[in-house]
């Protein structure tokens, strides 16, 4: 038996299966209302599954979305298998849940990020739960994307 509890570890499974629960729902029911999603998965995942062009473009990291095209959504034990549409292009991926960095849904300002050891946490099991449009703002700025993004604050159209 284990000198201690590995806290990290079991929240990191807690929150993939909130994750798992979530897009279960999702392939039963569809996106309710405005909800969609932000998932930022490591593309390095010896399990992970995209085209290689996808591959080469995105070498350690991608982030997805799931909003208004999405097809075929399957969700496992272990991971998720979804079509999405990149430039028109239709392509099939294969996302193991333990290769996600981050979920974000800003539509309710929901947001977790799953620390590694670069990310300062020495034993690599912790996470964060963030507020999603903190989380959205930080993959937005950590993406170099061809084209500027802008991310406006949600409270300026509130009444």
């Amino acid at each position: 038996m284990s000198s201690s509890i590995d806290y990290g570890n079991l929240m990191h499974r807690a929150m993939r299966s909130l994750i798992q629960e979530v897009l279960q729902g999702v392939a039963e029911n569809g996106l309710p209302g405005a909800h969609h999603f932000f998932i930022t998965f490591d593309t390095t995942h010896p399990d992970a599954v995209l085209a290689s062009w996808l591959k080469e473009r995105y070498p350690s990291e991608m982030t997805v979305v799931m909003q208004h095209w999405y097809d075929n959504l399957l969700v496992e034990e272990d991971g998720f298998h979804v079509t999405l549409n990149f430039g028109d292009q239709p392509e099939p991926l294969y996302v193991p849940f333990d290769s996600i960095c981050t979920f974000v849904d800003p539509s309710v300002e929901f947001g977790l990020r799953f620390e590694t050891p670069e990310d300062g946490d020495e034993d690599g099991e912790g996470f964060t739960e963030q507020d999603g449009t903190a989380a959205l703002e930080e993959i937005l700025e950590e993406k170099s994307a061809p084209q500027e993004a802008e991310v406006v604050s949600l409270d300026s159209f509130r009444k």
